[in-house]
Parts: C-alpha cells; structure tokens; sequence
C-alpha cells in the first residue's frame, strides 16, 4: 500500500484537482515548479535558516511526566506550540512564501479558521514585503478576536466570509473566487492539506519536519526513533501529516487520528467526518466529506473553530480507508475537560484543537513501555475567552 501521492495527484481512490477552468493555469505552473524549485540548494537553505532563526527549530519533544504517570505509559509531546505565531502553520507558511516570491507573485491570499494560518500566513507576507488578504468565517473572527487583532497589526486585511456557515469552509470558497479572479498576479496559501493537487503534497512536505525532528529526538531520548503511538487531531489535517510523514510505512507505529464529534455524531452538530463522510469533491479534491443525499454538503460544527470543516485531505482520507490510521471522534465537552487536566497536570495551556488528542488518552489503552507522540499543534491563547466562558472562569 502506497501512502504518498501519485502523478495524477492521488492517494489511492483520493485527491486529483476538480477546479474550475480559469485555475488549471495556476496549478499547472505550481505543479511544474514547486517540486524542482523546493529541493533547490538556495530555497534550502534560505527555508532552514528561516526556520532555525526564525520559527525557533527544532522544537522540543517534551517528556509529559504527569500525564505519563497519570495513564501509565511513557507520553512525549511535540511542542509546536513554541514556534513562532504559536502554532505549527508557520512551517507551512514560511515555505510557501519563499516559493511564491520565487514564483514572482506579488500577492498573496489565505483561508483561516482558528486563525493561527491567517496569522502565520500574514507574519510571512510582512516579512516578506507582499501584500496579504485573509478570508475568515464571520462567525470565527468573532470567536478569534486575538488573532483578527494580530492578523491587522502585522499589515494583513481580513475579509469576512458570509455565505453558509460562516466558518472554515466559507472561508475557502471566498479565496478560491479571489483565486480565480486573480490568477496571475495571485498567490493562494492553503494553509492545510487539502484544496487540489499539488497542495495536499506541498503541504505535508513543508510539514514533515516535524516527525523528522521526532525521529532523531526519539533516538536521544528512547534510543529508537519510533514510537508506538502518533496522536494528532485532524480537521484538514495539516498537523496531522506532519507528524505521521515519516513513518506511514512503519506499519509498527500505530496512528491516531482525533477529529471533532461536536455535541455527539449523531447530534447534527458535528464535524465526524470518518463516521459521516462519503467520497465527493470539497475546494477541489476528492475525498470524504460530510454530504446529503443528493451532495450537498452538510454544516459542520465544533467548539474548536479550526477543526470545523465537512471533509479531510484526502491524504487521511486514504490512511482511513486502508486502514493504516485509527480515527477517533471526540466531543466538545471531553476536549474542554482534556484541555484543562493538561493544563494543570503539564502547566501548557493547549488550544482546543490540539485538546482534542489529548481527550482521546481515556480511550485508548496503553502499555507501561508504550511510547506516545502527541502533536501539541498549537497553544491556547487564542483560546481563552471559550475557557473561560465555558468553564465560568
């Protein structure tokens, strides 16, 4: 079984590029170049250095002492939430506008839901010196103020999506229209590994340095560079990608992939899609997605504003299918409860995405000698006024 792209832009039955005509021009020149303009001396070393100077890699793989005596196993976290901008979008970002400029592209446009892409995707363009528009679900920039607030402060304009839910997915199809408006001059960084062929590849490329760090940190630390357990919560599944990358064909290393069930699967308030999804096209790609019988695709919802979307990448829509990814779905109420006992166990406050993983700990069960990898995909800043507000804090 095959887990990386093929050259039509498929893995296995999922991917490929559906988008409208006036597009093909833009993926066809991204898909001529990225892959020879990335493994390029230069563009590697000007992406490393950003990311060592920059960003603030490698990021530590920290042993969770108290979690670890809490579910009787050996729990290391990867702290992406250290990076700079708090997230682990940055190393997407930072790639991505190194590949534009390179692209001769003098403008750059970005979906977000959480916010930390539009953030990470607005701290790229300042530095670089490129104009940055940001679409957001109207409903999440009222939930993610702080970060509408840093996306403005480093230079960005945030457009407000209207249209259906008013969250991640709306936000997608208003830089998809901006995209097809634009196709020259534009540059559209999809901030997770979904969209058409090539960006589900690009992405989990710039992505996969963080199971390339863990590799050798594991070997410091464990003395084997595999674990047992890769956890990450998935929505697009950006973080996710990057963590499994570099050990898909270990079939030793047991994947965990944690979305959000919303108020229940069932409830009609949720985003489950390896429960709910049938194969369909979503911005492009084929994959699983949340539908109605006759394709129309059904509003997600979660508490957590960047795991609401009624698909994934079709990279983890593949690792669902074959099997080689567990996919766990957990609720508003546990991924609070497990954001908070992380809190107070580790003293790292989680944002609500990366809390659902950790809720997925009473779940599952463990081996003393386990090792356990959890992607800490971002901090909670962003979060506070839901904790506080659902917890009366």
């Amino acid at each position: 079984m095959k887990y990386t792209v093929d050259k039509k832009g498929f893995y296995g039955n999922y991917g490929g590029a559906f988008v409208p005509e006036m597009l093909f021009p833009n993926l066809d020149e991204l898909e001529k170049k990225y892959k020879k303009i990335i493994n390029d001396i230069d563009f590697q070393e000007d992406y490393n250095n950003l990311l060592k100077d920059y960003v603030g890699r490698p990021t530590p793989l920290y042993f969770a002492e108290r979690m670890s005596e809490k579910y009787k196993s050996k729990i290391y976290l990867k702290r992406e939430d250290l990076c700079h901008t708090g997230a682990h979008k940055i190393n997407n970002t930072v790639g991505q506008i190194l590949l534009a400029k390179r692209l001769g592209k003098k403008r750059i446009i970005a979906e977000t839901g959480a916010g930390q892409h539009g953030v990470a995707t607005a701290t790229v363009c300042a530095l670089a010196g490129i104009e940055c528009v940001i679409y957001m679900g109207a409903i999440d920039i009222k939930r993610q103020a702080p970060n509408v607030a840093r996306m403005k402060m480093l230079g960005a304009s945030v457009v407000a999506a209207e249209s259906g839910s008013k969250t991640l997915k709306d936000a997608t199809n208003e830089a998809i229209r901006d995209w097809i408006n634009n196709p020259v001059t534009t540059h559209y960084i999809i901030g997770s590994v979904v969209g058409p062929h090539p960006y589900p590849d690009m992405v989990a490329k710039f992505q996969s340095i963080v199971s390339k760090e863990i590799k050798s940190q594991l070997i410091e630390k464990e003395g084997t560079d595999s674990p047992d357990y890769l956890i990450a919560n998935i929505g697009g599944g950006s973080n996710a990608a990057g963590l499994y990358y570099h050990y898909l064909e270990d079939k030793k290393v047991k994947i965990i992939s944690v979305e959000a069930a919303g108020e229940g699967v069932e409830s009609g308030k949720s985003a489950a899609t390896s429960v709910l999804g049938k194969t369909g096209i979503i911005h492009g790609s084929k994959t699983l997605l949340m539908q109605t019988k006759d394709g129309q695709i059904v509003e997600p919802y979660s508490i957590s504003a960047g795991l609401d979307y009624p698909g994934v990448g079709p990279l983890h829509a593949h690792l669902l299918k074959s099997k080689r990814a567990e996919f766990m779905s957990i609720t508003d109420s546990d991924a609070m409860l497990a954001g908070l006992e992380v809190s107070k166990l580790e003293g790292i406050i989680p944002a609500i995405e990366t809390a659902h993983a950790f809720a997925a700990f009473k779940y599952l069960d463990f081996k003393p000698n386990d090792i356990i990898v959890v992607n800490f995909s971002g901090r909670g800043d962003k979060d506070l006024n839901t904790y506080i507000d659902y917890f009366n804090l």
